[in-house]
């Protein structure tokens, strides 16, 4: 991740993301890779990947068959690969395509027609990156076991799945035909990818080649190699296919740290619908980084610890009854794999419902107060310091608030729903509304508003498009009580709960002054722990007030 939230700087923290952006100049690159050109006009329909890689040189070789539709004529497609990888050819028909090369674009000559299935086998090689930090960087990490096998995985989320191999790297385009991974690997060595295992041959030069088939649409920062000394148990849960490959010698610390998927699985199909990548079973792949949501091929590497690395990111202990990377990895399956942002700006749409999957199993575990514990304890993580929406069309994410800022967006609202029948319906009706579909936030905010009957638009507009949360702010005018928001948003009216005389109130407030019936603040407590606002008291702070900013 380039761009931590400043506790993650102190503790070492981060989400698992490569942000890019914030403050920046953009670049002519940066539009290559982020806009839909017509360059970029076609539907792909399948890839099929087809490589070596030699652990000893750093070096990988092979192909990638592109099927795609254009949805115009087309006499130039774009294609992405790192400047650093080399074009060996590229072939359509037989014939050797012409194509030019500008920053990490490859522009390709052809005559690709409207509405007709065309195909392109784009053969490269080289050195792709080296991660220094991953999954905080992009690229291959190279490293050995303890027992000194070769231990190699990829992690581009952000830095783009084109630093090592050719795509269309747009979220907006996944192939809705699936995938085909073929790797080739010294032999000894496995290969885990995503999807089915189909296979193995050895091809009789020192290497094999392993081979996996996804069936579902899939994202390209999700398509990932795992490669090591593997060994491989699992079982059948509920009619799901439970897969996973770790290192030989934990094989018995794995059995045992794995069985909290079970109830994960229980959960989150509860509240989130079925697991969407049945036909591609569900795979946790021991990695030397620490976790990705690789499409079902969950990368982890939490050391087989509760909590994050054994510690507890909210502060109130709960964080440490359960394993951080198998939850929040995988709420991605449904979050991010399943339904997926078009630009990578509204990447909230991946990790604030991922996160809020945290407090979502927490609360499946161990109850509605362990999960308002646990939720409410990373609010110390948020830092309100740029919008969470980040720039459209130049590959820019914004803040990296999407985590539990966004999170506790929706814990909010929750409880403005304030019906948690209603409320869950919603959460599952969404996950399985969108399954498996390209989306926007326009999307998300209309189909939650039509689903709750509420006005919810300036909700995620304020939490989502500003940096600043709204603050309730209070005034003793004579025996009066005044309350009114404080926000960015035009006629931002949210409802908020509070507690006066011992009773809940639901206040309604807009952004003009309006009257509290009863008076005086000493026992009036704003319930914050629901509502994730600052509270302000304008004028001298009555003894009993709680939530004062």
């Amino acid at each position: 991740m380039k761009k931590l939230l400043l506790f993650a700087f102190l503790t070492g923290f981060s989400l698992n993301a490569q942000l890019l952006s914030g403050d920046r100049t953009y670049t002519k690159a940066d539009t290559l890779r982020g806009s839909l050109r017509k360059e970029r006009n076609f539907d792909v329909r399948k890839y099929r990947l087809n490589i070596t890689v030699n652990p000893t040189e750093k070096f990988i070789f092979g192909s990638n068959s592109i099927d795609f539709v254009p949805q115009e004529n087309l006499t130039t497609i774009q294609i992405d690969l790192f400047d650093n990888m080399k074009v060996d050819s590229i072939i359509n028909n037989g014939k050797k395509l012409v194509y030019k090369r500008e920053f990490n674009a490859v522009f390709i000559d052809g005559n690709f027609q409207k509405d007709t299935k065309s195909n392109i086998v784009f053969y490269y090689s080289g050195n792709p990156i080296v991660a220094k930090r991953a999954p905080w960087d992009g690229g291959f990490v190279f490293k050995k076991d303890n027992n000194g096998n070769d231990w190699i995985a990829t992690a581009c989320q952000g830095t783009g799945a084109s630093l090592w191999w050719p795509n269309k790297d747009h979220q907006s385009d996944e192939p809705e035909e699936g995938m085909s991974v073929k790797v080739a690997v010294p032999n000894g060595l496995m290969n885990v990818s995503n999807g089915r295992f189909k296979g193995k041959k050895d091809l009789g030069n020192g290497y094999t080649r392993w081979d996996w088939e996804v069936i579902n649409p899939i994202n390209n920062y999700d398509v990932a190699l795992n490669i090591g000394d593997y060994v491989h148990f699992g079982e059948t849960y509920k009619g799901l296919d439970l897969d996973y490959y770790v290192l030989r010698y934990n094989l018995e610390k794995a059995k045992v740290q794995f069985e909290e998927v079970k109830p994960m699985m229980d959960c989150f199909q509860e509240k989130f619908g079925e697991y969407p990548f049945k036909e591609d079973s569900f795979k946790l792949v021991e990695t030397p980084h620490l976790g990705m949501e690789h499409q079902s091929a969950v990368a982890y590497g939490n050391q087989y610890k509760k909590g994050y690395l054994g510690s507890d990111l909210s502060g109130s202990g709960v964080g440490l009854k359960w394993d951080f990377i198998i939850i929040h990895e995988t709420g991605h399956e449904w979050f991010g794999n399943s339904i997926t942002a078009s630009d990578i700006a509204d990447m909230w749409i991946h990790e604030s419902f991922t996160s809020y999957s945290e407090n979502v199993y927490t609360e499946c575990r161990w109850g509605y107060e362990a999960g308002q514990k646990y939720v409410n304890g990373t609010g110390k993580m948020v830092q309100n310091d740029i919008p969470i929406i980040g720039d459209y069309g130049v590959n820019s994410e914004g803040s990296g608030d999407m985590y539990y800022k966004g999170a506790l967006m929706l814990n909010t609202i929750r409880h403005i729903v304030d019906n948690d029948e209603k409320w869950w319906k919603i959460l599952r009706s969404y996950s399985e509304h969108f399954k498996h579909q390209i989306v926007t936030t326009k999307d998300v905010v209309t189909y939650f508003e039509k689903e709750s009957g509420l006005r919810l638009k300036p909700v995620f507009d304020q939490y989502l498009r500003y940096a600043d949360i709204p603050i309730l702010e209070f005034q003793q005018n004579g025996k009066n009580l005044l309350y009114r928001w404080k926000a960015d948003v035009d006629n931002f009216d949210m409802p908020v709960d509070i507690i006066q005389e011992g009773k809940e109130v639901r206040l309604k407030p807009s952004k003009s002054w309006k009257k509290l019936k009863r008076t005086g603040l000493n026992d009036l407590k704003v319930k914050r722990s629901e509502f994730f606002i600052k509270v302000k008291y304008l004028g001298a702070s009555p003894r009993g007030i709680k939530g004062k900013a």
